[in-house]
């Protein structure tokens, strides 16, 4: 985050224990922060100061001798300490803190502790101090004289009025319910004499993020209040959102030069027709961000010299748009057409993309996947591979199970090798130490077959207990099941582990040909032809798995037979893993490493009277898939056999977000039978009009160079290839094949022309660039009804505007309901008032019973060439939910799962500007299809494993 003074790691700041102890000694550590006393006067920040308090607030309870015990002065070096990082989560940059809002923090703090005859005596006390300074004469608040404030350099009286119509403004348009009044009066309270008027602009900002849990329309109201500042700061002067539609045409070509002269831009940049393109600008779609979207473009995604940002949201989306057309005939028409679905909301290309499209070093691919090979050169050029890709905002997937397992012999120096695992920690650190482009942390995902000899260790890598050596705490791993292991636990049968040393083989297999090698080798074994091997109850390595998934979120499970037997490229290699989200499965080998381009659909953008709108659907969809060929071409590879490979199979990934809004829209609730015949339709449509596209491209630019053999070629499309799957496993699928569009005249069109990509559907998580455009995630059903999102910019209120607009409907929209969804977690499951058919229908993440989780992907699945990545939500979690959930994805053929998210005991993040107004609540929420119960009815575990939703070390994908 951009930051106008000092820049403060709150993680890492000193414990308040210690700056209690020693307060001068840490001042520095909160310098650019301080206190707005009642009678307006501005005073340094001393956390110590809370401390004193709060131990009074004890010492009052429980009487003096409360100081001479141990367990109460840890109590409250741990809520001080939990309230300053509260205060300057608020306050990332620095800022000003007013006295009252400390002391609401304080009393928040005491409630959300349990301390609650504490919090009584303090609530008591304040009340008094208000009593005590009323009778006196003294204002509770600052008098209201006129503030003076720095404006470059000058001391000049505070414009109220100007201020009060850059708020307004702000609230124009958005309803009854956006007012100025208490965002101007929040704003002033907040100031003090001499403040700049930075941060006169930035106060607004916080007085109206304060407010939209009490509406969502604040949150637009915040958005525009921020846009203001980015004009200030990007044009050096005041500039008003109606005298943007002229102004953006005359900044769009300095824009470019200046991003030019400054060699952030690649020089093709400037040949375009920029009077044309600045033009074409709509700087209305600056009005349609929310707070979310729009500071995470500020903070991550604009272009900045020397951290001034240079870039505007129009110009950032006609900036990519620009990148993507460089090789285009007509560049101009291209980029206003790539721009019109971009600043529209109606596509999003993935954040590599949208970090460098038409930049000088244009990394534009999310996803690389690697096969690490046996020897030790082998093994370090894989980790070099994955810094070079790293450092430029790739995410990793690498397939470790040919590297022999641990006590393997090692023939050159008749030693025995130590194993997957002490690579992994190499892995795991070195993901760590290259960020991705200095804008995210590095992030990799390790994958292993579950024959491999390894395969007990590997599963105990994320554990927080035991050797830390052999612990890789930063990053993920996945198992790659093969069907054979499914069907032995289905079938109560043993299971062999060996080293790939003495079975090379069975990582290029899959299916009945990798069943027959198996079944070899264990019987091998039995001769005592292979000494080296270990056998388990299949069931028991299945319950590990279970177990370790959800003690640690990992290793995820996937499905390799799935993902090869379906795979249109299985006559050129093998899909040996899958990516960091799961959603990618490509071909690896020695000499290729899988690249793929993703974007992703608004699905809410394209519902239209109860449908999907095919016509507009299809101009979308047609206009993403060329955008995401042109990233083949465009994109900077930092590793040869990378841009081999892209270049020789052409690959993109397609995908969607917004599912859960066009439910909204439709209203239909996600645990229903509608919602899975809605997964299916509109996922047929998305796939049909992409796989159409492609073909349309190879009749423009011609087939991918190993179309020949492919089932594209052999007019087997992914709907077909159920069938071989189907028959590759013996019965276990159970899949529904129904169709409803005219997919023979598809095959009839790529018969004549071929396919312009290998590969061109997949789902990906899109937790970023979903939050861009104010959309719930990918295929995600609705985390919470009030929650707080977390990434790199910090922390954001979320409330579903859907739901909001129907209790205000009902009169049932109040801050009664405000708490309540608080105090619930976001979920309405408990808040009686609410009828039934709006809690069905805005049932949250974990009320959504498992099972209609996967018989919606299953549906999905049918479609797609590749692969999705579909979180589990589980409430209640137990062995035996967890065995019957992954069994009937495994029934249902999806290719993979990703995190398992299990229900946990968090309680609201809240913090406030008066008692009982908070601006956030926690990541905490509530909560599987036979028939399913429609809304699952389990209470909230108490300690269970939690995986953050916006993970923001894994964004490679989003």
């Amino acid at each position: 985050m951009q930051a106008t003074g000092t820049v403060h790691n709150v993680s890492r700041a000193p414990t308040v224990g210690q700056v209690h102890r020693d307060a001068a000694a840490n001042a520095s550590a909160y310098v650019g922060y301080q206190i707005i006393r009642r009678n307006g006067a501005v005073v340094a920040f001393e956390p110590h100061k809370i401390t004193v308090a709060l131990m009074k607030a004890f010492l009052a309870v429980h009487g003096t001798h409360g100081a001479a015990s141990a367990s109460v002065r840890e109590t409250v070096d741990g809520l001080t300490e939990a309230v300053v990082r509260a205060l300057m989560r608020s306050r990332p940059s620095g800022g000003s803190f007013h006295i009252e809002d400390i002391q609401d923090q304080v009393e928040l703090g005491l409630m959300r502790g349990g301390h609650h005859d504490v919090a009584r005596a303090y609530v008591l006390y304040r009340e008094r101090r208000t009593q005590e300074r009323a009778s006196q004469g003294r204002a509770p608040v600052a008098a209201e004289p006129a503030v003076m404030v720095t404006d470059r350099g000058q001391r000049v009286p505070l414009d109220m009025a100007r201020l009060a119509g850059l708020i307004e403004a702000a609230c124009a348009d958005l309803g009854p319910e956006a007012i100025g009044a208490p965002v101007l009066a929040e704003t002033r309270r907040n100031l003090y004499d001499g403040v700049s008027i930075d941060e006169v602009y930035k106060a607004s900002i916080l007085a109206a993020r304060t407010l939209i849990e009490k509406d969502p329309s604040y949150s637009r109201v915040t958005a525009r209040l921020l846009m203001h500042t980015i004009r200030r700061d990007v044009l050096g002067e005041e500039v008003t959102q109606a005298e943007m539609a002229a102004r953006y045409a005359d900044y769009f070509p300095a824009f470019i030069k200046k991003g030019v002269d400054a060699e952030l831009l690649d020089e093709r940049m400037a040949q375009f027709d920029l009077a044309r393109l600045g033009a074409a600008l709509k700087a209305e779609r600056d009005l349609n961000f929310d707070y979310l979207g729009l500071q995470t473009l500020y903070d991550r995604y604009f272009l900045h010299i020397r951290k001034q940002r240079i870039e505007m949201p129009q110009a950032f989306f006609m900036r990519v748009a620009m990148g993507l057309a460089l090789n285009e005939i007509d560049r101009e028409a291209r980029a206003i057409e790539f721009y019109e679905v971009l600043s529209a909301f109606d596509f999003m290309s993935s954040t590599p993309t949208l970090f460098n499209a038409g930049t000088r070093r244009s990394q534009l691919s999310s996803c690389y996947l690697t096969t690490v090979p046996d020897d030790l050169e082998g093994i370090y050029d894989a980790i070099k591979d994955n810094a070079l890709l790293s450092k430029f905002a790739g995410g990793l997937g690498n397939d470790w199970t040919p590297v022999r397992a641990l006590g393997s012999h090692i023939k050159g120096t008749n030693g025995e090798s130590q194993g997957v695992v002490p690579f992994l920690k190499v892995v795991n650190d070195t993901a760590v130490a290259v960020n991705q482009g200095g804008k995210r942390k590095g992030a990799v995902c390790a994958y292993l077959e579950t024959w491999h000899l390894d395969i007990e260790e590997f599963l105990e890598l994320r554990k927080n207990t035991g050797d830390d050596r052999r612990r890789t705490h930063d990053m993920n791993t996945a198992n790659w099941i093969p069907d054979l292991f499914m069907k032995r636990v289905m079938e109560g049968g043993d299971w062999t582990l060996f080293s790939p040393a003495n079975c090379p083989d069975l990582h290029d297999l899959f299916g009945t040909a990798f069943e027959a090698a198996y079944t070899a080798y264990e019987a091998r074994a039995d001769r005592g032809e292979i000494t080296f091997f270990k056998r388990v109850r299949a069931v028991d390595l299945w319950r590990k798995i279970l177990s370790m998934l959800f003690e640690t979120g990992h290793p995820w499970i996937t499905f390799k037979d799935a993902c090869n037997v379906r795979s249109p490229q299985q006559h050129v290699g093998v899909v040996h893993s899958s990516n960091l989200c799961t959603e990618i499965t490509l071909n690896t080998n020695a000499g290729e490493i899988a690249v793929c381009n993703l974007g992703s659909v608004n699905l809410a953008q394209h519902v239209k009277d109860g449908e999907v709108d095919q016509a507009k659907l299809c101009r979308t969809v047609t206009t993403a898939m060329r955008m995401l060929d042109n990233v083949i071409d465009i994109n900077y590879y930092a590793v040869k056999k990378a841009r081999d490979s892209n270049l020789r199979h052409r690959p993109v990934g397609l995908g969607i977000m917004g599912f859960q809004d066009a439910l909204y829209q439709l209203r239909v609730p996600y645990a229903s039978n509608e919602a899975v015949e809605f997964a299916d339709r509109s996922m047929e449509a998305v796939c049909y009009h992409a796989y159409w596209a492609s073909t349309e491209l190879a009749a423009e630019r011609g087939r991918y160079a190993t179309y020949r053999g492919s089932l594209w070629d052999r007019g087997i499309l992914p709907i077909d290839s159920i069938a071989l799957l189907a028959e590759q496993r013996g019965g276990y699928l159970d899949v529904d094949t129904r169709t409803t569009l005219d997919w023979d005249a598809l095959r009839a069109r790529i018969a004549q022309y071929g396919m312009r990509n290998s590969n061109c559907v997949a789902i990906a998580p899109t937790a970023t660039i979903s939050n861009i455009i104010g959309v719930d995630a990918s295929i995600e059903p609705c985390f919470g009804n009030l929650s707080v999102k977390s990434n790199l910019s910090g922390e954001f209120t979320v409330v579903n505007e859907y739901l909001v607009r129907d209790l205000k409907a009902l009169g049932l929209w109040d801050d009664v309901m405000v708490m309540d969804l608080k105090h619930f977690d976001g979920s309405l499951r408990r808040i009686d008032r609410v009828p039934e058919e709006l809690k069905r229908l805005y049932a949250t993440a974990f009320e959504v019973e498992t099972q209609w989780l996967v018989e919606a992907a299953a549906r999905r699945q049918k479609w797609i060439d590749q692969a999705q990545s579909l979180n589990i939500y589980m409430a209640g979690a137990s062995g035996k939910k967890l065995d019957e959930t992954y069994k009937l994805a495994w029934l249902r053929g999806l290719k993979t799962t990703y995190y398992l998210r299990t229900m946990g005991a968090t309680h609201a993040e809240k913090s406030t500007v008066k008692a009982g107004s908070m601006n956030a609540v926690s990541n905490g929420a509530h909560g599987s299809a036979s028939e399913p119960a429609a809304v699952s009815s389990n209470e909230p575990a108490t300690d269970v494993k939690f995986c953050a939703i916006d993970d923001p070390s894994c964004e490679a994908c989003q």
